[in-house]
């Protein structure tokens, strides 16, 4: 009889809806197995906000009558497609999806993850990329396995979202509101889905990396959140700040014929014009990137500072960011693709890459900062190479290059400033190194950009027949460790077992995680190269320790560089295996 009552409790579940009610009215999602006695309820496309007008502020959503059934996505908002021959999705886009894990009982005061899309802030979506019928971002395993309630959201790409003029007429940053608004409807509503508002973590990867960034130094976040982690991505990004913007929307104006020289005339034509015409005209010319320089150079509709949102250069707002636990890393390989794109010999095998090209690539990076730079960076970057290298030692040398500039270094300047700013926050450091799935590259490529993201949301488990055991090994100790840093403020402590303690990095000490199937790394040795461009960060006296280390914080000797005397950033050794 027991085992009756079970099999009837399962299928009651297996076909159950979910139901909540949230400040806009009642919503319905569905109830969907994933074992025995454990369910996720889902609810997708709910709205948090209204349509919204052409750059505008998101505004409160009217609400509804009756019951608003959530078991579809919505669709994303308008943008480029991949290849950018056309547009896809809508202007009424502001939705956002809940997953809810169950198990015997009803769950409550669960703690919050809120996650933001990558895309270069110029495509992407909270559902985007169907695998096997299945969205990368679905939170479904996420929640079930960590014990977290998993939300992701919609925002505005491309023109629509960061189109500005730099001043109050066109001021921008419309995709970073609307983030916002999503993530002050998930702490207002929360509680209805079984949630904790006052444990809410956002997360995101690549652009939304950086989005999670923004979001942190914002003055409007405060208390609004508990704690973030950034994969892949800073507001101290090169390509993450759009810093000459009336530029950009001069160039955008003429793409939709709007050729008026007065500027305010010009901006009142831009108003007018057709919302898919003003998508088209910011997709990116990769022709361009062959003769012209980096392809980070075309990636030019990002977040400014606006005066309000973003007051000030974001390298001077981690005082804001003081009260929110953090974690940062990146891939071992963030920068291989963009490297792929600026020096298309690394990825083939009949090809040498040669030292003027590496020098070629450092003109472009370091162009700001002149000569003496360049030469400086090429030292830095060739020491190890001897007299006659090894060809996959030079390719990968142009791979470290990239991600240093895109994601390593302006992701270690990020970590230093919340360590010097903290006022009882943690901060954890990570370098996430599997190597590569995509079948192709050389052997050399290790983690490529947003590899990572397979693993966090539990592809190996929910799609078993693609994964290898150690896949799934790797993908448990991701949910575990960002999951119990969702829970606690501690990746190593929560509900989930780990298998190694991930140290936190201070403002003498800065120990990371290398996150790989075997995971037994803890690192902490000087950084191997010398940054050659110090991004644009504040005076040292203001924001970096000039003290020596406290006693007790120092490593072991030789083994520990303070940032500010030698500037040296973590490079952890990387010697290529043949090619």
């Amino acid at each position: 009889h027991i085992m009756m009552i079970h099999l009837v409790l399962v299928g009651l579940v297996l076909r159950s809806a979910a139901a909540a009610k949230t400040e806009g009215g009642a919503v319905e999602g569905l109830n969907v197995n994933t074992g025995l006695f454990r369910t996720v309820e889902e609810f997708k496309g709910v709205p948090f906000a209204d349509v919204p007008g052409k750059w505008e502020k998101p505004k409160p959503h009217p609400g509804w009558d009756g019951v608003l059934i959530a078991t579809k996505f919505r669709e994303r908002c308008l943008q480029v497609t991949l290849l950018q021959t056309k547009t896809q999705g809508s202007e009424d886009c502001l939705y956002l999806n809940i997953f809810v894990p169950h198990g015997l009982s009803v769950s409550t005061n669960l703690p919050v993850m809120v996650y933001l899309f990558g895309g270069a802030f110029l495509l992407g979506a909270s559902n985007d990329v169907e695998v096997f019928g299945e969205s990368l971002y679905d939170g479904k395993e996420m929640a079930d396995r960590g014990g977290v309630i998993v939300v992701t959201v919609n925002y505005r790409v491309g023109t629509l979202g960061f189109l500005s003029s730099g001043d109050e007429r066109l001021p921008g940053n419309y995709g970073l509101w609307d983030q916002h608004a999503a993530i002050s409807w998930v702490r207002r509503n929360i509680r209805a889905f079984g949630g904790n508002p006052d444990n809410i973590t956002i997360f995101g990867q690549s652009a939304g990396a950086a989005s999670v960034n923004f979001q942190m130094l914002s003055p409007y976040s405060k208390g609004l959140f508990r704690r973030a982690i950034c994969q892949g991505g800073v507001a101290l990004s090169p390509w993450a700040l759009q810093k000459s913007p009336m530029v950009l929307t001069k160039k955008i104006a003429r793409k939709v014929n709007c050729w008026q020289t007065e500027e305010d005339n010009m901006l009142a034509c831009l108003k007018i014009v057709d919302p898919i015409k003003l998508t088209m005209a910011g997709k990116i010319n990769l022709g361009s990137v062959l003769c012209s320089g980096p392809v980070m150079d075309l990636l030019q509709l990002a977040p400014v500072v606006d005066g309000d949102f973003i007051p000030d250069d974001p390298g001077k707002l981690f005082h804001n960011a003081a009260q929110f636990d953090y974690l940062a890393g990146v891939n071992s390989m963030d920068g291989h693709i963009f490297a792929g794109i600026d020096v298309p010999s690394i990825n083939n095998m009949k090809e040498t890459t040669t030292a003027d090209q590496v020098k070629g690539l450092l003109t472009g990076l370091t162009k700001e900062k002149g000569d003496a730079a360049i030469s400086s960076a090429f030292d830095v970057y060739s020491v190890h190479w001897g007299l006659a290298p090894d060809p996959a030692i030079v390719k990968k040398t142009v791979a470290d290059i990239e991600t240093d500039f895109l994601f390593l270094v302006p992701t270690q300047i990020a970590l230093q400033l919340h360590a010097n700013n903290t006022s009882g926050a943690s901060t954890y450091s990570y370098l996430f190194n599997m190597k590569t799935r995509i079948p192709g590259f050389p052997r050399w490529v290790e983690a490529e950009h947003a590899e990572d993201l397979q693993y966090l949301f539990g592809k190996p488990f929910s799609l078993p027949l693609v994964y290898f055991p150690q896949h799934r090994d790797l993908s448990g100790y991701m949910i575990a460790y960002w999951t119990n840093f969702a829970k606690t403020g501690d990746p190593s402590r929560g509900n989930s077992k780990v298998p190694v303690l991930w140290p936190a990095f201070t403002k003498y000490h800065q120990p990371y995680l290398v996150i790989n199937n075997s995971m037994s790394k803890i690192a902490s040795k000087p950084y191997g190269s010398l940054s050659p461009w110090p991004l644009q960060i504040p005076p040292m006296p203001e924001f970096l320790p000039q003290q020596p280390p406290e006693p007790h914080a120092a490593s072991p000797a030789g083994t520990h560089q303070l940032l500010p005397e030698s500037h040296r950033l973590k490079r952890p050794d990387r010697t290529p295996s043949s090619a």
